[in-house]
């Protein structure tokens, strides 16, 4: 039997996946899904999410169990490939968390424009001055001790999920299967824009395939996070309770995501949905409880980004300090304080999400822009995780397990790739400091850097630089 220590526990092991997952994408998933996708396309994208999430959520928990000598979700990258590819692995990561939590300030900014519309669309300088108070604030909690946190996460968890949960009863009820029925395929509004009913701006949805792939970032983001019990499975009460929480996690967060992006076409039209401000949760929950529906959903908003941002501040710092700990970065990184927090690398990532919000004044779409970018840099740390599930399967001859990484594999890279590729060009400037901060730490540990390495750290950087070049040219945009 295993001995359990003190650490953070199975609730607060699920409370750090529901939370981390459940922050702001839920709320604005119906209006972004119903601008590009019908109600068939948007079921059957959620199926092929579904599965592809519980590929890697079965790979996790495989990993979990079979390599409980590896800690942080980057290690597996490490394991398999060796120190750069668990470099880039953690990496991605840690700017993913950040990045993550730019997009959960100019929600909850949006948020605050229901009740005071000064704030829309949420980018604006009295938006990221409130944005700036509110990160430092949860910076300074973390700082004050992790597993404190992830207690106050999990109790965050049950408000949020208590919150969506009324939202998704009354969208039972009130479910119309005419309205969702009527335009399924989105033939209807297709039809409607060439004909020029909706203005020369509108776009048509396409077709299946198209809608179907449309939908992916947007469903992929609503995940970032699923690994988040996976990330602190050093501080873990009894490890085995990792891989219980993914899974629980995953089931949870599933049946909540389809619920809060579907009921809403039962309700209003997919058209009418498109059109409303984000968060779209709010507007339509107030016209399904007329008074009291919109401020109850936009406080329940503010509580759930918070709990997730809290997340987020957390699980890039803890990155960082086991990176630290496997002489992936210097060992400054990982130095913790009297309150076992890494508070040098919590600083950091608070310097650079600072940074970046002065950017988003500049973004035309800022909420997009953020989560695209926070999804497409966690892809490549899943894909390196599902990456060496296959791996090890292979090697242990377990050929079902080799399997369910190979198909989580293949569902990041195609997900990314055809719905995010510019995204993941962006990123690669990321990787240009880091491999600075990488190559010092190897140094420091006593270590070369080998001819591989140093080709593969250059034709990142050359990707990065390539981007910045398209994006003066007007071809990728921010």
């Amino acid at each position: 039997m295993e001995e359990k220590k003190k650490g953070i526990g199975l609730i607060g092991l699920i409370g750090m996946v529901i939370s981390s997952c459940i922050g702001s994408g839920v709320f604005a998933i119906t209006g972004q899904l119903a601008g590009v996708a019908s109600p068939g396309a948007v079921l059957i994208a959620w199926l092929i999410v579904g599965v592809g999430f519980l590929a890697l959520a079965f790979s996790l928990n495989n990993l979990t169990e079979k390599r409980s000598d590896l800690h942080g979700i980057f290690s597996y990258a490490d394991a398999g490939w060796g120190p750069l590819a668990g470099f880039i692995s953690g990496w991605g990561y840690w700017l993913s968390a950040w990045l993550g939590n730019v997009a959960f300030a100019t929600m909850m900014m949006s948020t605050i424009g229901y009740f005071y519309p000064a704030f829309l669309p949420g980018n604006t300088i009295p938006c990221i001055i409130i944005a700036f108070i509110v990160m430092w604030a949860l910076t300074y909690l973390v700082i004050r001790g992790v597993e404190s946190a992830a207690f106050l996460n999990a109790i965050v968890m049950v408000c949020k999920v208590a919150a969506i949960a009324v939202t998704l009863i009354f969208g039972i009820f009130l479910f119309n299967a005419g309205i969702f029925t009527a335009d399924f395929w989105g033939n209807v509004y297709d039809n409607a824009v060439a004909a020029g009913q909706y203005g020369p701006d509108a776009a048509p949805l396409g077709g299946v395939g198209t809608q179907i792939f449309n939908c992916m970032i947007i469903m992929m983001w609503c995940f970032v996070g699923i690994e988040g019990a996976s990330v602190v499975s050093s501080r873990a009460a009894r490890k085995t309770d990792v891989g219980k929480a993914t899974l629980i996690g995953f089931i949870c967060l599933m049946l909540i995501y389809v619920g809060a992006s579907v009921l809403p076409y039962g309700y209003m039209s997919s058209t009418e949905v498109a059109a409303l401000d984000y968060p779209a949760l709010v507007y339509v929950f107030s016209s399904m409880a007329p008074g009291w529906g919109g401020p109850f959903i936009s406080i329940a908003i503010i509580i759930s980004i918070l709990g997730s941002w809290l997340s987020f501040t957390i699980l890039p710092a803890e990155t960082t300090s086991e990176m630290a700990d496997y002489k992936l970065l210097p060992a400054s990184w990982g130095k913790l304080n009297s309150h076992n927090a890494p508070s040098m690398s919590l600083l950091i990532v608070g310097a650079c999400t600072q940074a970046f919000l002065i950017v988003l004044l500049f973004s035309a779409d800022a909420y997009d822009f953020a989560f695209s970018m926070c999804t497409v840099a966690i892809v490549i740390t899943w894909a390196f995780a599902a990456a060496y599930q296959a791996k090890w399967g292979v090697q242990n001859k377990n050929m079902v397990q080799a399997a369910i990484g190979f198909a989580a594999v293949a569902f990041q890279v195609i997900g990314v790739l055809f719905n995010g590729w510019s995204f993941l060009l962006l990123t690669c400037v990321g990787y240009i400091p880091g491999f600075f901060i990488y190559v010092k730490a190897r140094k420091d540990y006593g270590n070369a850097i080998t001819m591989g390495e140093k080709v593969c750290m250059g034709v990142v950087s050359a990707l990065g630089v390539l981007s910045l070049v398209l994006l003066a040219m007007g071809v990728i945009s921010i």
